[in-house]
């Protein structure tokens, strides 16, 4: 599952949570100048975070605790990202039709990106083994009795 991709790009989940940034972005623009700097600003931060913390933790995937800890940071944006869509529904901003396609979407997402939390250990095949507590430390000098 992770061996196959050579970059970040190549992910499914990247690609879908960039391709909601984009359309977030475009639902953005329709907004009321009024939520220019309210919802719009919440909504483009939180759908961009979610594309950044897949970014990040496909870098640091090296570790596994780092990697489902930003992984969990893009679950926990991508769910904030449908209570935004809740807020622009209950403010009827958003026709009843898109937002059902987004948030399906971003329900979409979710279960990729916590099936990836879930199966870290497919996504973290490249980290270092594990040291015994009897491995010194390198760069660290053990003195015998």
């Amino acid at each position: 599952m992770g061996g196959f991709a050579k970059s970040f790009r190549d992910l499914d989940v990247y690609q879908r949570a960039l391709e909601l940034v984009v359309a977030i972005n475009s639902f953005c623009n329709t907004l009321p100048p009024k939520e220019k700097f309210a919802l719009a600003d919440q909504m483009r931060r939180a759908s961009r975070s979610v594309c950044s913390n897949i970014t990040e933790a496909w870098r640091k995937r090296r570790y596994k605790a780092v990697f489902v800890s930003k992984m969990s940071d893009a679950e926990t944006e991508a769910g904030e990202m449908q209570c935004w869509l809740d807020v622009a529904l209950k403010l009827a901003y958003i026709p009843k039709e898109v937002y059902k396609q987004m948030d399906e979407s971003y329900e979409h997402l979710l279960a990729q990106i916590i099936t990836m939390i879930t199966n870290a250990n497919q996504w973290c095949a490249f980290a270092p083994p594990r040291r015994d507590a009897d491995t010194p430390k390198r760069g660290y000098v053990t003195r015998k009795p």
